[in-house]
């Protein structure tokens, strides 16, 4: 396990700064505090804080953010609204799809306009790169940190992990239960917690997963005993039986029917649990239509574990063993292997 020291270095960077995915500074107190005034403003200018507010407005000639300061008008150039760890150049639909979202910058100078008003000049770039470097840049593999949801594709969920900055949560490592798409799983804008799980240090990429903290077969199959019947969710259809999950981690076999669909909500009867087989034998009860997306529970404490090295998935008692193990040496954290 990590340091109890390590996990301090991570809490302290994490907070000290606010280096949090964008949208949970806004409701922070002393954000509001410094946005309130403009002798706010200057005083958080100086002292080199990152604030959070909300952009109003894009003008699409000069692709210029305007971000709602009170007071202050807040403009934010085109080139200052966006930084890439690799030098990636800014791309309009980056600044466009910001209107109505909050951003987090830092406020550079003051200046007059024609008409008189003060604006305030910020810089989206300025806070990324800070974040980056004194936050991101201290990860490593097996971290334990809160993401933000901002968009969903079939490949996997976009995550912004402090100021705006994406890294990758791809689908297969969202859950052990096999989704279709993300959307399954997640709703955008949703906030969760995530673990590092690869970090390319060249790029900047950072790629994350979400399966490890949903418990391993035995504290989900805990859950559940034979002779119940409980809700489920149709996940696949096969020629040989019908893949019916119970929980984010843990899915259960019941006999081929047509009478469902994967995404249809279902009622199950629990014939059988096998731990040395990871199999729990169903039988389809009811069809009880389109399933809702459920809020994932964590059998980590996220409050108190920052870190983690190794997960493994199986029962001792079982032969294939599911695992991840997490190390910055490592291209792949996830392995399956026979005991």
């Amino acid at each position: 396990m990590l340091s109890l020291f390590r996990v301090s270095v991570v809490l302290e960077k994490m907070n000290e700064r606010n280096y949090v995915p964008e949208g949970m500074l806004a409701k922070n107190t002393e954000n509001t505090m410094y946005l309130c005034s403009r002798k706010g403003l200057e005083t958080a200018m100086h002292q080199g804080k990152i604030l959070e507010s909300t952009a109003v407005l894009c003008d699409c000639q000069t692709m210029q953010l305007q971000v709602d300061l009170g007071e202050v008008k807040g403009i934010m150039e085109r080139e200052e609204s966006v930084w890439s760890p690799d030098g990636s150049p800014v791309r309009d639909i980056a600044i466009i799809t910001r209107v109505g979202k909050p951003v987090q910058f830092k406020i550079k100078s003051f200046r007059h306009n024609e008409r008189g008003e003060t604006i305030a000049i910020l810089s989206r770039k300025d806070a990324q790169r800070e974040c980056f470097r004194n936050y991101i840049n201290t990860l490593c593999c097996g971290d334990i940190i809160p993401v933000r949801i901002t968009h969903l594709e079939p490949f996997g969920a976009f995550c912004d992990i402090g100021g705006g900055i994406i890294a990758l949560l791809t689908v297969d490592s969202i859950s052990v239960s096999r989704i279709s798409h993300p959307a399954d799983r997640f709703e955008t804008g949703e906030y969760i917690m995530a673990v590092v799980k690869q970090i390319d240090r060249d790029t900047g990429r950072i790629y994350l997963s979400h399966r490890e903290l949903l418990g391993t077969w035995e504290e989900n199959a805990a859950c559940f005993s034979p002779g119940q019947t409980v809700t489920g969710i149709v996940r696949s259809v096969e020629d040989y039986g019908v893949f019916v999950e119970l929980s984010p981690n843990l899915a259960g076999l019941a006999e081929p029917t047509d009478a469902v669909s994967p995404g249809d909500a279902c009622s199950v009867y629990i014939k059988s649990i096998i731990p040395e087989r990871m199999k729990i034998k169903l039988v389809l009860i009811d069809n009880c239509g389109s399933a809702e997306v459920r809020p994932c529970r964590y059998f980590v404490d996220t409050d108190r574990i920052m870190h983690i090295d190794k997960w493994v998935y199986s029962p001792r008692s079982s032969k294939k063993v599911i695992e991840s193990t997490f190390d910055d040496d490592l291209l792949d954290c996830q392995t399956a292997i026979e005991r």
